[in-house]
């Protein structure tokens, strides 16, 4: 029977396989080590360079939307989104402007430190080799911010002398450039990196008015890496970065401004049967400026209603030892290691009332972080792995304040357990289950800072507690033939305390009919399935689905900004003698604005298509269509109905 599997396979597939990495695929982030993915019993989706290459997506942000279980809070594109709305949630986990999910780069937190949320654009996508997403609580590895799962975005290695480089223009005025070069030695090698994105944007409001203009933004991003051999059982690495945005929101007070100096260092050690030493240090500062606007009722006038600054910094490391294997009882892989992490940020905002004199306030301090893991993956023979990981946390608040007030000093801590198990009791069936608990502390911005979206004003509050959520899953993965897998998954959450914008019954003394508070708790539970197949040695299929309800247990509502059903699509071609090309489907379906469920935003397809054409030697024609059917959808009813992008279009030259 095995051998005429093999024949059908080579006959369907070719010689060349499926995607021939799937199952031998090196993934980090479940394990915080380099490991198999087949031997990693936790829930690993991975998004590969060549998937990354062949997406329609300008961004990053886009391209992980490409995954139904992954989501941004408002469903828009970061061309145009307001930075702060732009939050990531895995699998319905809460969604809101802060993320529920940590974003990795190399090990390194890229969430904003003052708000959580995330900078999509700083995060260039040339330099990408893989991007991996663990789903559920990843908080007993990573600590806060990893309450609904980690997003990690692996670099590629630098690599023998290469120059690449890319050009894109489109419609909207959008204009892409990147390059990226790489050179190595004997003893190390070097990368350098750099892009520009700039775009005139469209107009996101339902009705404009005489104010409304399109949403422009641009942006620069340069990076450089180095990695040297210090011996040979040891590695150094250093990375630098540099991000400047500017964005408008679609008239003349609606705009924001973000500058940021990221650094790290890396320094690896394996001497030979000793294990291996992993460790890191960063330090990242920037700013973060906004303006706001009084508009009137028919969008004829604005006036300025607010302008902030946040500066903010953080700065952290890392230590983590993975032993030498232990053989008793199985194969055992200890790992230990600890973190800490400091964040400042200070909202510098000055209010300008339609009677009266500016007011000036700020809103800020500063959160301490540090935790402690163990973990052990036990290998039980060939069809058999386990892994036990435990976490220890604590965090403090100093220096708070709003406005005047200056509040006092305070801390938590939480323990993170988590236990998986993986079964394969025969090579093409794969059982996974797992159960963990995580939190995420929340963040400066809110502890103490007030915010206004359209005409609704929402306020900060001191006394937030962490989130907390307890998780488990358990699925399936079958791959009858080589070239196809397929997977499903359910998962159970209860998240208590959520951060929640609530609507009050009596808007406050400020003005603010909102408030953030820990509404009680939410239940989260669904389902995830995918498959990916690959025929006739040119020919992919990616088809995925993500069922989730989410809602409040004491009212039964379904969380705010979290769709019950999202599904994606693609058939892609690839021949570099001919061309490749790829054809790629995404459904979200309806959600709520609110809490209160009131303000309904309906579903919604999208059609992206991409093709590319080899042209002479290193030299690659393309183009790339995202929303053909020019599909006109809400992203927000924050007092305003705004939309999502229409169809936007750009053809390019590659070099690679």
């Amino acid at each position: 029977m095995s051998a005429a599997l093999a024949v059908i396979a080579s006959l369907v597939v070719g010689s060349e396989g499926a995607d021939a990495g799937t199952a031998l695929q090196t993934i980090v982030t479940a394990t915080r080590d380099a490991r198999p993915r087949a031997s990693v019993p936790v829930t690993a989706i991975v998004i590969p360079r060549a998937e990354i290459d062949r997406t329609a997506a300008t961004t990053l942000d886009g391209i992980l939307r490409g995954e139904p279980s992954a989501a941004t809070f408002r469903r828009n594109t970061s061309l145009v989104a307001d930075p702060t709305a732009q939050g990531l949630n895995l699998r319905g986990v809460g969604p809101s402007g802060v993320s529920r999910a940590l974003v990795l780069l190399d090990g390194v937190p890229v969430n904003d430190p003052f708000g959580g949320w995330v900078f999509w654009r700083s995060l260039p996508k040339l330099g990408l080799e893989q991007i991996e997403i663990i789903p559920g609580p990843g908080s007993a590895l990573y600590g806060s911010g990893a309450l609904g799962g980690v997003v990690q975005l692996i670099s590629r290695k630098p690599t023998a002398s290469t120059l690449e480089a890319e050009a894109a223009f489109g419609n909207l005025g959008t204009v892409q450039l990147a390059a990226r070069g790489s050179h190595a030695w004997d003893t190390g090698g070097a990368t350098l990196e750099a892009g520009l994105l700039r775009t005139d944007g469209y107009r996101i409001v339902r009705t404009p008015g005489a104010i409304d203009r399109p949403a422009r933004g641009d942006d620069v991003n340069l990076s450089g890496r180095v990695e040297v051999d210090a011996s040979a059982n040891s590695r150094l690495g250093a990375r630098v970065g540099y991000f400047t945005q500017s964005q408008n929101g679609g008239t003349a007070f609606t705009d924001s401004r973000v500058e940021l100096l990221t650094t790290a260092a890396t320094w690896d050690f394996a001497p030979a049967g000793r294990g291996h030493l992993q460790t890191s240090v960063y330090a990242r500062f920037g700013e973060f400026d906004q303006r706001r606007a009084r508009i009137a009722a028919d969008r004829s006038v604005e006036a300025l209603a607010a302008q902030q600054a946040v500066p903010f910094a953080d700065q952290g490391g890392a230590i983590a030892y993975h032993f030498e294997p232990l053989r008793r009882l199985g194969v055992h892989r200890f790992s230990a290691g600890l973190d800490a992490r400091r964040t400042t940020g200070q909202s510098r905002e000055t209010v300008f009332p339609s009677v009266g004199a500016p007011i000036s306030r700020e809103a800020g301090g500063e959160q301490q972080f540090a935790g402690l893991f163990i973990q052990d993956a036990v290998a039980l023979g060939d069809r058999v792995e386990l892994l036990a990981s435990l976490r220890a946390d604590g965090w403090r608040n100093l220096s708070g304040q709003t406005g005047d007030t200056v509040f006092p000093e305070r801390s938590e801590g939480a323990f993170s357990p988590r236990a998986a198990v993986l079964w394969r009791p025969i090579d093409a069936v794969t059982f996974r289950t797992s159960a963990g608990t995580g939190f995420r502390a929340p963040t400066l911005n809110e502890l103490y800072r007030p915010f206004q979206v359209g005409t609704i004003l929402t306020a900060a509050n001191e006394a937030l507690v962490a989130e907390r959520i307890v998780g488990a899953e358990a699925g399936v993965e079958l791959a009858p033939i080589n070239g196809f897998v397929s997977r499903v998954t359910g998962f159970w959450n209860r998240l208590e305390n959520p951060v929640t914008n609530v609507t009050l019954e009596t808007p406050l003394a400020t003005g603010a009919t909102r408030q953030r508070q820990n509404l009680g708790a939410a239940r989260i539970q669904g389902l995830e399935a995918a498959l990916q197949a690959r025929f006739l040695r040119r020919w992919s299929v990616l088809a995925a689905y993500t069922f989730v309800d989410a809602r409040v247990v004491e009212s039964g509502k379904q969380l705010a900004q979290d769709p019950q059903h999202r599904g994606s699509a693609s058939i892609a071609f690839d021949d570099p003698r001919l061309f490749t090309a790829m054809a790629e489907l995404r459904v979200t379906g309806p959600q709520f604005e609110d809490d209160q469920n009131l303000l309904e935003m309906g579903g919604y397809p999208v059609i992206n298509l991409t093709l590319s054409k080899r042209v002479w030697k290193g030299f690659e024609l393309f183009a790339a269509i995202e929303n053909l059917l020019d599909r006109r959808y809400l992203v927000g009813r924050a007092g305003l109905d705004t939309y999502g992008a229409p169809l936007t279009g750009r053809v390019g030259l590659r070099l690679r």
